[in-house]
């Protein structure tokens, strides 16, 4: 006899609305919080926009944007724009610049995608006896958002929805990080520590070179404004690097283990088929490696949205 686990799988192929596409195949992801009115949705195809309304994710997400911008500001305006090797701000304008808009964006596509919500309450006596489930058959319900629970599908209480492969909730980018989602979370720490270790690497550079000179010549500002930025900067990219360093390691970790951080933590035992170290990577970033992967744009429809956005007649919707 199967067990429990065994048994959801094989219900899960014979019922394709348990699959990774359920929620847009049933339309139920447009349930959540409505601004303007409950039927002045804002939708994109079958989606709608995925915004976690958490009070603590929003002023983290929030804060999170103020300090790469306060990064911005230093590297710019006070070490490199003063700077008198033209070709020195140049390419490390350009390169800290670059690398800060792709980590803005990876926050942007973590925070406003679905991480791979269950449809919510779907779990009905009439979609049940709809599944015309064989004896032996086993689903699971979930008694908090009332929803068919799929294997490695874990309860999320600040989204308040089941998730496909729920890694962790990070306040940071006020979203679960899960299954649609991994990819622009993994490039998110990626580009944060990168730009963090560009901004000590110049922070070092600049006390350097103004140790030498005068500091009224290294700078527009004051040499005690531009000292006290200069330290700021300095503490902000040594935490942001250790923790996302330490961060992206660890995503990488359970991607190529095919092992999520809740599993992990659980000890739970694999009962599905394993995907390990390159097939782990393909199946989260898409494809065969390549530099689309480094791509957070990927996958953006843009015209799509755009048309969506010119129209619609009301608010917007927000899924929680």
């Amino acid at each position: 006899m199967q067990s429990s686990n065994h048994r959801l799988r094989d219900m899960e192929q014979h019922h394709p609305l348990l699959s990774a596409g359920a929620d847009v195949e049933t339309g139920i992801l447009g349930a959540g919080v409505m601004v303007g009115g409950p039927n002045s949705g804002h939708t994109v195809g079958n989606r709608t926009v995925w915004f976690i309304q958490d009070s603590c994710g929003m002023v983290c997400a929030t804060m999170t944007w103020f300090l790469v911008l306060y990064a911005e500001f230093v590297v710019n305006f006070v070490m490199l724009l003063p700077a008198k090797n033209f070709w020195y701000s140049l390419l490390n304008g350009a390169t800290f610049n670059s690398l800060a808009v792709l980590a803005l964006a990876s926050h942007l596509r973590t925070m406003l995608t679905d991480p791979g919500a269950v449809p919510k309450g779907n779990a009905t006596k009439e979609y049940m006896e709809s599944l015309q489930l064989k004896p032996g058959e086993v689903i699971y319900k979930c008694p908090k958002c009332c929803s068919i629970k799929p294997e490695r599908a874990h309860h999320c209480s600040i989204c308040k929805r089941c998730i496909r492969k729920m890694d962790h909730h990070c306040p940071w980018v006020n979203n679960c990080v899960g299954e649609k989602n991994q990819r622009f979370f993994v490039l998110f720490t990626m580009y944060i520590a990168l730009i963090s270790a560009h901004a000590l690497g110049l922070s070092g550079m600049h006390f350097f070179t103004c140790i030498k000179v005068q500091w009224n010549e290294c700078s527009d500002f004051s040499p005690g404004v531009s000292v006290l930025l200069l330290i700021f900067l300095c503490l902000e990219a040594i935490l942001f690097l250790t923790f996302t360093a330490v961060m992206f390691g660890t995503q990488i970790h359970s991607i190529c283990n095919d092992e999520t951080e809740i599993e992990r933590l659980k000890n739970e035992k694999p009962t599905w088929e394993r995907h390990m170290r390159w097939d782990g990577m393909k199946s989260v970033f898409g494809g065969p490696p390549s530099l689309l992967w480094c791509n957070p744009f990927t996958g953006l429809h843009l015209r799509r949205l755009l048309a969506g956005t010119q129209g619609r007649r009301g608010g917007s919707e927000f899924s929680v």
